[in-house]
């Protein structure tokens, strides 16, 4: 469930026929001849109803699809898994190629959106009552689904960051607060770092999601772009913040006080479990992947907690999100007012959502539940009952002011991946990496058709 927004699977669609293509929301396929879909993975509850076909990959969809199904009348979702994130991309794009084949309501992470928008492929959800639940969401949550006055998904989890960390290796070490500041994060990195002690923190290049987080913290704004233009974008990747991030962490993993393994492998969480990092720069998901990796269950169990992103600037603080996925309508629902209803109501009711933050399955962006008295001062396990919840990543959430995502986020992944890659083998400096993928990109973004300023 996690992994697809951790990691990057290189390659892309051309977005050439896309661009030439004229308007938005045309293309994707007719669904006038759809029959109505039975490959079902749940139960059907009123075989009369109308019924609409999805895709998502969450455990417990067969919980929250039974808790929709029984709540309607009108509507049945026919639900099946076509993959977990990149695996499930690809099926789409081939569906949308085909113009036929693809489901009427597919999970897609946000960062992914504006590359089916650019095809035509999603419904413009406005029209079908998307904004009546707009107040249910955060600023930033509705503004990664949004372009415009247009909305083409609605919102399920987030990724709020902040730092976890090891209790005992901070104790261990003298920290007696976390660190507030990139500044003091260094120092605290270079003091653990010259009494022999772990590593602080961990650059793998296979977080390009992450690593462009903590880019827009410091100010960076890569891509610029808007769907009623589409051949038009604005790509400033070689900028000042940019650069000094890539540099920040490029130095840390030069010196050794933070490592350099890829996440989310056995032996990123061997270490996570072993004490080998003392902190680990994360999401509001974090914990729920932690503990389904084993790690909390041994002898390092009460030994995690959090503390708010360290920011450059404390007297201006910016909150980032790293992971996230919605609920889409595609172009070939045969009936799209139907399927609008099952992309708002779907792993929106209080049971749905309730279940997802118990089984730490999703961070929820419903602020019904954000706002809720379980959720906020719930006393989470895997920090030894911190409430970290209401300390750390409500306001994190609530904090958040969205971002704007480029129409090929694969492409920029793996290219990004490649560049921190060589940084960590010293082959090239993070001002040096700035500026090749800036190069990089631009040849690729004209290439494909688009007009780069």
């Amino acid at each position: 469930m996690r992994i697809s927004r951790m990691m990057t699977i290189a390659g892309t669609v051309s977005l050439v026929a896309a661009l030439a293509a004229c308007g938005g929301g045309k293309g994707g396929g007719s669904s006038a001849s759809r029959p109505k879909p039975t490959n079902c993975t749940n139960k059907i509850v009123h075989e009369d109803a109308t019924r609409v076909s999805v895709w998502a990959w969450y455990p417990n969809m067969a919980k929250v699809v039974d808790n929709f199904n029984n709540a309607h009348t009108d509507v049945q979702v026919c639900w099946t898994v076509a993959g977990q994130g990149q695996p499930e991309y690809a099926k789409f794009q081939t569906a949308i190629s085909a113009k036929k084949g693809a489901p009427d309501v597919v999970m897609l992470e946000a960062d992914q959106l504006v590359g089916f928008e650019i095809q035509g492929a999603l419904v413009d959800l406005s029209q079908y009552g998307a904004n009546d639940v707009k107040a249910n969401f955060s600023a930033g949550a509705w503004k990664d689904v949004s372009q415009g006055s247009a909305v083409y998904a609605i919102p399920i989890d987030g990724g709020p960051m902040a730092m976890i960390y090891r209790t005992d290796v901070f104790q261990k070490y003298g920290i007696k607060t976390p660190p507030k500041t990139w500044a003091e994060y260094a120092a605290d990195a270079k003091k653990v770092h010259d009494a022999g002690g772990p590593a602080f923190g961990d650059f793998g290049s296979n977080v390009p999601a992450a690593t462009t987080a903590l880019m827009i913290q410091k100010g960076a704004n890569p891509f610029v772009y808007d769907l009623k233009n589409k051949q038009d974008i604005t790509v400033k990747l070689d900028d000042q913040a940019t650069k000094d991030v890539l540099s920040y962490w490029g130095d840390l993993a030069t010196s050794k006080e933070v490592g350099t393994v890829d996440q989310f492998t056995t032996d990123y969480i061997a270490g996570v479990v072993n004490g080998k990092y003392a902190t680990y720069i994360s999401a509001a998901w974090a914990p729920g992947y932690l503990t389904g990796a084993g790690v909390g269950k041994g002898g390092e169990k009460g030994k995690f907690a959090v503390a708010p992103l360290p920011q450059w600037d404390p007297a201006k603080p910016v909150s980032v999100n790293w992971g996230g996925s919605t609920f889409a309508v595609t172009n070939q629902a045969a009936d799209k007012k139907a399927a609008a209803e099952v992309a708002k109501g779907l792993y929106a009711d209080d049971a749905s959502l309730t279940d997802g933050w118990k089984t730490q399955t999703i961070f929820p962006l419903n602020q019904t539940v954000l706002k809720s008295d379980a959720f906020v001062n719930a006393k989470i396990d895997f920090f030894n009952g911190q409430t970290a919840n209401k300390d750390i990543y409500i306001p994190a959430e609530n904090a958040y002011q969205g971002f704007t995502y480029s129409p090929f986020t694969v492409y920029y992944y793996a290219q990004l991946q490649a560049q921190i890659a060589k940084i960590n083998q010293g082959r090239t400096t993070g001002a040096q990496a700035a500026t090749d993928l800036q190069q990089i990109i631009v040849k690729y973004a004209q290439s494909q058709g688009f007009k780069v300023s």
